[in-house]
């Protein structure tokens, strides 16, 4: 069968932009370089473009331009270096400082990059993230979403835009990125249909995978509804933040097992660059069957993600 994607490796240019001091090098650097949200204060300013390559699920490859906010670099943006940074481009995501006092401004930096992407990387994402919600008083935030939202999406009806409010302090984070990454994987509706067949040989309410060095989850299959649908993100969170307790003690975390009256939850390695949870609420369910599965699926799934043919999705 196809892979996820093929042997060669395949590189994805991502532009991450908004005007300076709306968060940018923050979360990625939490998402990407293992910071904790109150380290993020010790982060200076991006001058110019910062470039870093992030491999992601083995052959992926993140090409991750942070490109600094200050004015002058954004109008050298969309003058003289137009080509080049908005050139080939996959995603884009735009960043806005919700508690900005220069609304006007944003918007219209934020017109001409969407401008430049359709006219230089026609058909790629648009992806904007509200950030520093946490500011804004907890009953206001929705409404204050969703008045941004229309606004940024009425600017251009034509083009895709998805939009996500987004914190430091919390899982909404994960969200947004678990989201603009998965949009970046080849063949992840396949990949679902194996996750789906591998919970029903388990007996799984629910499998989730998230990528390993990040934590973003990259697919799941459901077969029981659940309440909470922001799970993943705070599961995404909370291993992550535990990941780093880990290796701050020397320790390197390989696995979890937690279990009450309701469900058991098993959190493994799975593949080379995945680590797979497995939810199950059956109480005759052997701890041990759910291992021997685990551990058996890996080999099939580590050569479905490594596929050395091009993937047929």
């Amino acid at each position: 069968e196809g892979g996820i994607m093929g042997s060669k490796q395949d590189w994805k240019k991502v532009l991450l932009m908004g005007r300076s001091g709306s968060g940018k090098t923050s979360m990625r650097s939490i998402i990407f370089a293992n910071y904790i949200a109150r380290d993020t204060t010790r982060l200076g300013a991006t001058i110019d473009v910062e470039h870093s390559h992030v491999r992601f699920l083995g052959n992926l490859i993140l090409n991750l331009w942070d490109c600094g906010g200050q004015e002058a670099f954004m109008e050298n943006y969309f003058q003289s270096q137009r080509d080049h940074i908005f050139r080939n481009v996959e995603v884009l995501i735009y960043v806005f400082d919700i508690e900005s006092r220069e609304v006007q401004k944003d918007l219209g930096y934020y017109q001409s990059c969407v401008e430049a992407i359709e006219q230089n990387s026609k058909g790629a994402k648009v992806f904007c993230l509200i950030h520093k919600m946490d500011l804004v008083p907890e009953a206001q935030r929705e409404a204050t979403f969703l008045q941004r939202e229309a606004q940024l999406k009425g600017m251009f009806p034509a083009v895709d835009i998805s939009c996500f409010r987004t914190s430091i302090w919390d899982e909404t984070l994960y969200r947004a990125w678990s989201h603009i990454v998965y949009s970046l994987i080849p063949n992840v509706k396949v990949l679902e249909q194996h996750l789906t067949h591998f919970a029903e040989i388990c007996e799984a309410d629910e499998v989730v995978m998230f990528e390993r060095a990040t934590f973003l989850v990259i697919s799941h299959a459901t077969k029981a509804q659940h309440r909470d649908v922001h799970r993943f993100e705070k599961i995404s969170n909370i291993i992550k933040q535990f990941k780093l307790s880990c290796s701050k003690s020397q320790s390197q975390f390989q696995s979890m097992e937690v279990r009450n009256s309701n469900f058991s939850a098993f959190i493994d390695i799975f593949t080379s660059n995945t680590y797979v949870m497995v939810i199950t609420s059956n109480p005759t369910t052997q701890a041990a069957a759910t291992h021997i599965n685990i551990q058996l699926a890996r080999g099939h799934f580590e050569k479905f993600i490594n596929a050395n043919t091009p993937g047929v999705g």
